[in-house]
């Protein structure tokens, strides 16, 4: 068993820490995960958990998932670099980055097959990350996986999209952008618009969201985030990758997902043996719509795992 060594913990802020909060630094730039440790001495044996959010979100996103979760696996979250209380980098950013992050985290605190879990852009940086590293994992967790720029918009559509992109990515543009969305009412409806069930946009998720808006440099990173996606190496094509997975791989997608449709889970599954469709109740956001259940599918996935 690989116990984290203590490191520079979290400074307290508004948001309720979820388990050991630490910084680790990573390439000279700061990044925060957190731990969470089973009590049972045979729990901490189990597959370590580590689980990556999605776009413009945080480790937070999992708030009521790690205590859970945490009871039966060691658990670890992580901010991608941008993101959450993780440094926000005047850099290029893309799913190469992101997963190099990923795997030096897993290297330096894990060190033994893990089960990786992502959303969204996180599960594409999961998905890279399997195929570059199968021996890290021993199973894969993708709630909902999307398409690349490529596969979406293909040839010169695609090409006339970036360049009207970088037309309008620069900082006189993207800043009062910022500024606007970043107000708690705004963030509020475009959470709406995405949850199927609206009570679960609370105060406390509306934080998680605004809170990493104050951080020093964050209209700067977005500048930096929303030129880097103009690139075509911002994030792989999704189905090759599909095609090279060795691992056992759970697709989980909620049926009433109106960000990413269920039909384009439908075109991926059949790419590999490696992967199982499972269609569940919710929408893009079901692990923080209906927590237990999301935790229980989790569960039993790993469990097969362990059994075989």
């Amino acid at each position: 068993m690989v116990n984290p060594p203590a490191v520079t913990p979290r400074a307290s802020g508004a948001i309720a820490p979820l388990g050991q909060e630490r910084y680790w630094y990573w390439r000279g730039w700061r990044i925060r995960y957190t731990v969470l440790w089973p009590d049972d001495p045979v729990a901490r044996q189990a597959p370590p958990l580590l689980l990556v959010h999605g776009f413009g979100a945080s480790l937070n996103q999992w708030r009521d998932n790690l205590p859970g979760l945490a009871q039966h696996h060691p658990v670890y979250a992580l901010d991608l670099l941008g993101f959450g209380d993780s440094q926000k980098a005047a850099t290029a950013l893309g799913s190469d980055l992101w997963q190099a992050q990923v795997y030096d985290f897993w290297r330096q605190w894990i060190r033994r097959p893990m089960v990786l879990v992502g959303h969204s852009l996180g599960a594409l940086v999961a998905l890279d990350l399997a195929i570059a590293h199968p021996e890290a994992l021993q199973r894969l967790v993708l709630l909902t996986l999307p398409a690349a720029r490529e596969e979406l918009l293909s040839g010169w559509l695609g090409a006339v999209a970036r360049t009207m992109e970088r037309l309008f990515s620069t900082p006189l543009l993207i800043r009062p952008v910022f500024y606007l969305v970043r107000r708690p009412g705004v963030l509020r409806a475009a959470l709406g618009s995405i949850y199927q069930r609206r009570d679960r946009v609370d105060d406390a998720l509306v934080q998680q969201y605004v809170q990493p808006t104050r951080d020093r440099g964050a209209a700067r990173t977005l500048c930096y985030l929303v030129r880097s996606r103009t690139a075509v190496a911002f994030t792989p094509e999704t189905k090759p990758l599909v095609a090279q997975l060795q691992v056992p791989t759970l697709l989980l997608w909620g049926e009433a997902d109106q960000v990413i449709p269920l039909s384009w889970g439908q075109q991926l599954a059949p790419l590999s043996p490696c992967v199982t469709l499972k269609p569940v109740p919710g929408g893009h956001c079901l692990y923080d719509e209906e927590p237990e259940r999301f935790n229980q599918y989790l569960l039993d996935w790993v469990g097969i795992g362990n059994r075989e």
